[in-house]
């Protein structure tokens, strides 16, 4: 059986993914975010089991045991994987003595599953061979989920193109404007994630691509359950989120001037994961077809995301991040360009709210030690240096000021709100460097 998966074509295994494996993923994916939960690993484990249950119309069968009890046992066997990985990084790190004693071990769990096998063949003589064969077929062996070498994590809405599924030229479709609406709309959709990322050229094409639409008080735009060909930004008026919770709609998020929503089942591929409506006021709103969006607002992003990563894998604060909590970095920074020296980025004294690291160039930092006295240059900040953390870990102001030091300086930065949300588990790191300003 192992065999002819691999033989089988890569269409094959695309239709299947698409078909069968991507509705859960994108389903489950979709409630991580809207639940955003606090230990995900359990609520995805929940998550499935009350599929299951529900795809069953009882508890669940093969345990015997409840959905309850099935959670518990995924969790025990998550944390005895995080162990077991544990294992692994120490004996790796130890040399090849801690790899041959892996090994060893490894051998005679084969050995012990071997005699296991032998011994389930003797009990089933009274089985035709021809049935043995067929059995072998269908279930086949499966490796120790601890073995599977998973690789980087990717995307649940990527597309795969081929000779099967050509990806066709695409020209978005452009709704005049006058210069002041582009002004305002830009505004809005500066304050957004999902647009952080775009070049000034796909800018202005998503913007002219964009249709009017406005909404009376209490309109509803978007019914939870549909199917979704569009997403919206607002520029003016309150919308609310509705989900049904118990058998009821209940209000789970407010949204107003520059937030967009409608995202998700574009990102995705789902049905629309909650009802939108206006409030008692009048709306207007900014619609994007999915075609625009996919084509240009979601594969920015995934180049964005591809680029920065690659880029942070080679700073060594960032050596010991794993695969995932890289992609969310790489998907929060946001690109600064000076264009001439002596550019001051930040002053000393300010408040800290921002992290930056610098892609291109040079800055230099200068420190005034006295009140009134004249600004020292005390550092120069290379491609792949990083500035202006202190001030977020301590909570204090600028220690320093930071300028251009070259012609051109390209730069990432990271608010604090989410630096602190996602830097957490390096700012002891942080911490200790910070003696390299001394």
């Amino acid at each position: 059986m192992a065999a002819q998966f691999v033989k089988g074509s890569a269409q094959e295994h695309l239709l299947y993914i698409t078909e069968k494996v991507n509705p859960i993923l994108e389903a489950l994916v979709t409630a991580v975010l809207l639940e955003r939960p606090e230990d995900p690993s359990y609520f995805m484990l929940k998550w499935l089991c009350d599929q299951t249950k529900s795809l069953d119309g009882g508890e669940a069968q093969r345990g015997g045991g409840s959905t309850t009890e099935e959670i518990e046992a995924c969790r025990a066997e998550i944390n005895r994987l995080k162990e077991r990985r544990a294992e692994l990084l120490a004996s790796k790190s130890g040399g090849s003595g801690g790899a041959k004693a892996s090994n060893d071990a490894g051998e005679k769990k084969a050995e012990g599953e071997d005699n296991k096998s032998s011994k389930s063949t003797k009990a089933g003589d009274d089985e035709s061979e021809e049935e043995e064969e067929d059995d072998d077929d269908d279930a086949p062996d499966m490796p120790d989920i601890s073995k599977i070498s998973r690789g980087p994590r990717q995307s649940v809405s990527a597309e795969a193109y081929g000779t099967f599924n050509v990806k066709m030229a695409f020209t978005a479709p452009v709704y005049a404007k006058e210069e002041d609406t582009i002004k305002r709309i830009k505004a809005c959709m500066q304050t957004s994630f999902l647009f952080s990322s775009l070049e000034a050229e796909e800018m202005n094409t998503v913007i002219l691509a964009l249709k009017d639409k406005k909404l009376a008080p209490n309109e509803r735009i978007i019914q939870q359950g549909d199917d979704g060909d569009s997403m919206f930004i607002i520029e003016e008026g309150e919308l609310e989120c509705l989900k049904v919770i118990d058998g009821a709609e209940k209000v789970v998020k407010t949204c107003g001037s520059g937030d967009a929503f409608g995202e998700l089942a574009l990102l995705y591929n789902c049905p629309r994961a909650a009802s939108v409506q206006s409030r008692d006021k009048p709306c207007q709103l900014w619609e994007l077809d999915r075609e625009t969006f996919n084509r240009i607002v979601k594969d920015s992003a995934a180049a964005k995301r591809t680029k920065y990563s690659e880029f942070l894998k080679k700073i060594p604060l960032f050596k010991n991040i794993d695969d995932y909590e890289m992609m969310s970095i790489a998907d929060a920074l946001k690109t600064e360009n000076f264009d001439s020296s002596d550019v001051q980025i930040v002053k000393q004294g300010d408040p800290g709210d921002k992290f930056f690291i610098i892609l291109d160039g040079e800055c230099v930092a200068k420190k005034s030690f006295t009140p009134g006295s004249e600004a020292r240059q005390v550092m120069i900040h290379k491609s792949g240096d990083y500035f202006g953390e202190l001030a977020i870990i301590k909570n204090e102001p600028r220690a320093a000021s930071v300028y251009t030091y070259t012609d051109k300086v390209r730069c990432v930065s990271m608010e604090r709100r989410i630096f602190k949300r996602l830097l957490g588990p390096i700012e002891d790191i942080l911490r200790r460097e910070a003696s390299r300003y001394e």
